[in-house]
């Protein structure tokens, strides 16, 4: 019997799959088994984005996002809310009109976490909003509302369920300029009296970065707030990516070739040891620090992750610890041992 992921970490931290569309509807049955065994909660890859929740001003649709919320509670997991306010993936009428935005906000935010209102434990409340070098992101929510947004934003899911926790989500916070707009984010909210609860890294990180000293400095960091740290997107990434597409800038991408496709007949045994050895350096630093409450994977095997098709699309990727038959790769192996290791020398 495969060792349940979940047990060994329990005592450190929730772990997590994100689910996509098909899984949330039955349809990939293996998938749903690896997560009933090995994972605490679930995220929804994009059942709960703007796009798929409010596609129309006055038409919501909730068909997807109930039968991910129902599953969880099925399957007593821990139920996170991904994600109410982003740039992307938010149809455009939303911005058309740039007068009634805040009201439109304050009414997708309330309808959303409400009707979930003791059933999603957690959101995450707003998406990227920073740049790599910690100014803000001129989005159109920013172009508008201007930083103002985002305390909104959390304003209205608190009083749509005042019991839930409530975070802040982006990528590349092991960058310190980033970073330290996130915490300053934080400490300005709590000042103001608004609920915050943490800040998850999306971890969508690379074979050879960044270095795990940067993951660990980016724990640290970000644990200073006093509120939670999460790695809300975890996947390593082991084929070519073009320097500038480091991250999860989603409105990036490149045209495929064959040298951005190297292992589309599975991954060499080299690469397949380093993966594992990557995965076992992070699961090392992850279990050090209390502050982390969860760490969430961004798929649940090879064949349905996201990098499949970002930010090249058509790619052959392996970056979680499941291959596309579902079988355990030595990655997990690999995470087994560095957690066990790492819970029994903190002992």
């Amino acid at each position: 019997m495969v060792t349940a992921l979940r047990e060994i970490l329990k005592e450190r931290f929730l772990l997590g799959a994100a689910l996509n569309d098909a899984q949330i509807a039955g349809q990939d049955p293996a998938a749903l088994e690896i997560v009933r065994r090995h994972f605490s909660t679930i995220s929804p890859e994009n059942a709960l984005k703007w796009d798929a929740v409010h596609p129309e001003p006055d038409r919501f649709e909730f068909a997807a996002a109930d039968r991910y919320v129902a599953l969880g509670a099925k399957g007593g997991l821990s139920v996170v809310g991904h994600v109410l306010v982003w740039h992307e993936q938010t149809p455009g009428w939303v911005f058309d009109d740039p007068k009634p935005l805040l009201s439109r906000l304050r009414a997708h935010v309330r309808t959303v976490v409400g009707r979930y209102r003791g059933r999603v434990q957690a959101w995450d409340v707003v998406n990227e909003a920073f740049e790599d070098d910690g100014t803000w992101r001129k989005t159109p929510w920013y172009a508008t509302l201007g930083e103002e947004y985002v305390a909104k934003a959390f304003e209205f899911a608190h009083e749509a369920d005042p019991d839930a926790e409530l975070y802040y989500n982006d990528y590349n916070l092991w960058k310190t300029p980033k970073r330290e707009a996130a915490v300053r984010l934080v400490t300005s909210l709590r000042e103001r009296g608004i609920r915050i609860d943490g800040i998850g890294e999306q971890a969508h990180w690379l074979l050879d970065g960044p270095a795990i000293e940067d993951i660990e400095a980016a724990i640290v960091g970000l644990a200073k707030t006093g509120g939670q740290v999460m790695m809300t997107e975890l996947d390593v990434d082991p084929l070519p990516r073009p320097e500038e597409l480091i991250g999860a800038d989603v409105s990036k991408r490149v045209e495929l070739t064959p040298e951005l496709d190297p292992y589309a007949d599975g991954l060499p045994e080299g690469v397949e040891q380093r993966l594992a050895r990557r995965y076992a350096d992070i699961f090392r630093v992850l279990v050090k620090y209390p502050a982390v409450s969860r760490v969430t994977f961004w798929g649940v095997t090879d064949a349905d992750t996201w990098l499949n098709n970002w930010p090249v699309r058509g790619r052959t990727n392996h970056p979680l610890l499941w291959d596309r038959q579902g079988r355990p790769k030595p990655a997990f192996d690999a995470v087994v041992e560095a957690a066990r290791r790492a819970l029994k020398a903190g002992a």
